[in-house]
């Protein structure tokens, strides 16, 4: 069906990704694969510079163990782990979505999604956004 998909995974809410997993599963078929993403939040606009250091250690442990947590959400899956990549990256989540669809040739989006609710319709959501500026088709899984 699909050569290459990404899914984005928040690690810290694990539960919400479980659902879009069979998703993107069923998508990629016998020979398609999957790219799970992590996006952590961009600190460079903190103007903190006699903490550059501690931050610097700070996005570090963040980083690490979210890869930790990818890592672990492979298991998740029933398809070979070799067709199964992880990303972290420093960002705003549609931009880092976008430049890493463009990167790989991505065909394809799975992402999971609350329900919605007031507080997500007047503040928004990370799949609301993704899925008004993204490149390439988006499956949003509830």
């Amino acid at each position: 069906m699909y050569q290459t998909i990404i899914m984005p995974v928040d690690v810290f809410e694990m539960e919400l990704s479980d659902k879009a997993v069979r998703h993107a599963e069923f998508l990629a078929q016998s020979e398609g694969v999957i790219h799970l993403l992590h996006v952590l939040p961009a600190s460079a606009s903190l103007s903190l510079h006699r903490f550059a250091a501690d931050l610097r250690r700070f996005e570090e442990h963040l980083q690490h163990e979210a890869q930790t947590r990818l890592s672990t959400m492979i298991t998740h899956f029933n398809i070979d782990s070799s067709r199964i990549h992880t990303h972290v990256r420093f960002g705003n989540v549609r931009d880092v979505l976008n430049e890493l669809a463009e990167e790989l040739h991505a065909d394809m989006v799975v992402i999971a999604s609350r329900n919605p609710s007031i507080s997500t319709h007047l503040l928004g959501s990370n799949a609301a956004n993704i899925v008004r500026h993204a490149h390439i088709p988006v499956l949003v899984v509830r």
